[in-house]
């Protein structure tokens, strides 16, 4: 009942102009985040992404639901996974989706304006729950895709391969041992195959802690290392992080061990020069 191609082509060519007035409606003294940014290619990509929010979500005016959502997903994702939103409060980015739906409501008013008559209450009320519809669920999916993208972040930082130069490079673990295994043996070897790793040093010296399990984790990583050719060189390990690791059974002998990053770091400069 809600479909309409007249009302799909009025939106159509208004596209252009929602974006325009949206972007000049902006808060732009938020602190931090996407929409207070002055870079101008920030701008022009923030523009195009409500640009292309539109294109889609005229189309639930002529598509089936399931294709309507399905045909969303890449604009939600390519979105949600962005750098600058990434870094902008989700509450922020939900008030600019309730902005837009806004417009959308004054549109759909014009449309029966320049109508008048043409059109029922029934079909008029139709057209408002599903912009209601779509807005909400495309939110809903936003949101989870976007928290989705917050955890990659966070698990991203929590193993920083940080490359010294083309051959070497740091793995700093800080605080109590904590992570998943699986993720820090996927990133830190998938790092080290692409940017060409030969020796890749692990500073325990922000360790403090380090149970059974985690001793089990790391090992696993030393012995992924070492099957993909990357010398393994550990430093800073606190006297009991030490007598911990030796009484849980860390394979030390596939490593090397330096008292410092410093150290390590001095020496392997004496070496190269």
């Amino acid at each position: 009942m809600h479909r309409n191609n007249d009302l799909y082509n009025f939106l159509l060519n208004k596209i252009n102009q929602l974006t325009e007035d949206w972007y000049d409606s902006l808060n732009k003294d938020d602190d931090d985040g996407v929409y207070s940014s002055n870079n101008s290619e920030v701008i022009r990509k923030l523009k195009r992404q409500n640009n292309d929010f539109h294109k889609h979500l005229c189309k639930v005016f002529i598509e089936e639901e399931a294709k309507f959502f399905n045909s969303f997903e890449e604009w939600i994702n390519e979105v949600a996974y962005d750098e600058e939103h990434v870094k902008t409060p989700i509450n922020r980015i939900i008030r600019e989706f309730f902005r837009v739906q806004d417009q959308y409501f004054h549109l759909i008013e014009e449309f029966i304006s320049i109508n008048e008559g043409e059109y029922n209450h029934s079909q008029i009320h139709s057209w408002h729950l599903v912009i209601i519809k779509a807005f909400s669920k495309v939110i809903e999916k936003f949101t989870e895709a976007n928290n989705k993208a917050q955890q990659d972040t966070i698990r991203e930082l929590s193993t920083p391969v940080i490359s010294l130069n083309k051959n070497s490079a740091l793995l700093p673990l800080i605080g109590d041992i904590d992570f998943d295994k699986s993720l820090l043996i996927e990133r830190t070897l998938q790092k080290c195959a692409q940017n060409g790793i030969q020796t890749l040093y692990i500073d325990l010296s922000g360790v403090h802690t380090i149970d059974e399990e985690s001793v089990y984790h790391l090992s696993q990583l030393i012995d992924a290392l070492q099957l993909i050719g990357v010398k393994t060189i550990l430093s800073g390990l606190h006297p009991k992080i030490a007598m911990a690791a030796i009484h849980l059974n860390l394979p030390l002998n596939k490593v090397t061990i330096k008292a410092s990053l410093a150290q390590a770091l001095d020496e392997e400069k004496a070496v190269n020069y």
